[in-house]
């Protein structure tokens, strides 16, 4: 769990105090009250959450606890917390993930739910997006030729059997998108797509989505499946590292937000999913995370492919959540080498 403080009146009288960070190490005075608190569950890296909460916290005087973790992870936490919930809000996870664990969530519909992108909202408010996804293949220049990686076709070609860094989808959400994506794409039966696929991953993934960039920049994998904004940020970062939109198609699946069914703090909560797709928040994405935004009055950041130029599949995020536990029973049974589920 990672503790941030709101305001500079706490943050002083922590350092004047030589205490830690975190509630129970302030002195008694300094504690907030429970209507001045929000409990918030992310699987964001620090770099996205971070300066969001930070402003929040400034704007509005509310003491924000950010506990961090894969968006699976995180899910399932609230499922076992149901009873007595902990959080207030999952702040992260693609949204076909929040709708498979829609039971703990309950329906908000945001401030500025007009100036969002029609295509990026829950027709039942389950959850608010925050940024628009794709899906994208990365690769090393060193180890692999711009021609050998062109769709989604090509991670089946025998070249690339044992190289590619994939992430476990059951325990990452963009990475259940992208196995999903790839279905879509390679059209045909669903079950012979991920057997071929999993036959070239030779029985192997990696634990987590952070796990594919390290792979594939070292060169202990040659490509890799991944999300645009976290590729562009490592190209930007100076890793030699290339970049493909699929030519038979991505998604571009949401990321997003949802209230907590009995949240604590449930009027916080609701402040902050407003916050989220604010147009301040969202033009920082856009300007500085290299994320595209959901809202319509927010243009992309000048690093980003125009989203007519991107071929897309016709993703159904309701399909991809109903149907998530059999693709996973699938996928699991595939990767272990079995020809017949």
């Amino acid at each position: 769990m990672k503790r941030r403080l709101a305001g500079a009146v706490l943050a002083a009288a922590l350092l004047l105090a030589g205490c830690s960070v975190g509630s129970n190490a302030l002195p008694p005075e300094y504690v907030p009250g429970e209507e001045e608190r929000l409990v918030v569950y992310t699987s964001h890296k620090e770099e996205v959450w971070w300066p969001i909460v930070k402003e929040f916290e400034e704007r509005t005087g509310i003491w924000v606890d950010v506990v961090t973790g894969g968006s699976i992870e995180l899910l399932q936490r609230i499922e076992r917390e149901s009873e007595s919930p902990q959080a207030d809000v999952m702040f992260g996870g693609g949204v076909e993930s929040l709708e498979a664990y829609g039971p703990y969530f309950s329906p908000y519909v945001c401030a500025e739910r007009d100036s969002i992108q029609e295509q990026f909202c829950s027709p039942e408010a389950l959850w608010t997006p925050f940024s628009a996804l794709p899906v994208v293949l990365v690769y090393n220049p060193k180890l692999v030729e711009p021609s050998w990686l062109t769709a989604w076709s090509d991670l089946l070609d025998q070249r690339f059997r044992g190289e590619i860094a994939f992430s476990d989808p059951e325990i990452s959400g963009s990475s259940y998108t992208g196995l999903v994506t790839l279905t879509y794409a390679l059209g045909g039966e669903r079950d012979a797509a991920l057997q071929a696929f999993a036959a070239n991953l030779e029985g192997r993934q990696l634990e987590s989505s952070g796990d594919v960039l390290t792979a594939v920049a070292g060169g202990s994998d040659w490509v890799g499946v991944t999300l645009e904004e976290t590729v562009l940020k490592q190209i930007a970062a100076g890793q030699d590292l290339a970049m493909v939109y699929p030519a038979d198609g991505t998604s571009l699946v949401p990321d997003g937000s949802a209230l907590v069914k009995g949240a604590p703090h449930g009027d916080n909560a609701e402040r902050f999913l407003d916050f989220t797709v604010s147009l301040d928040v969202q033009q920082m994405l856009a300007q500085q995370l290299y994320r595209r935004s959901v809202r319509e009055d927010v243009a992309p950041g000048g690093e980003l492919r125009p989203l007519e130029e991107i071929p897309l599949v016709d993703y159904d995020v309701s399909w991809a959540s109903e149907n998530r536990d059999s693709i996973l029973m699938s996928w699991a049974f595939y990767l272990g080498g079995e020809e017949t589920p």
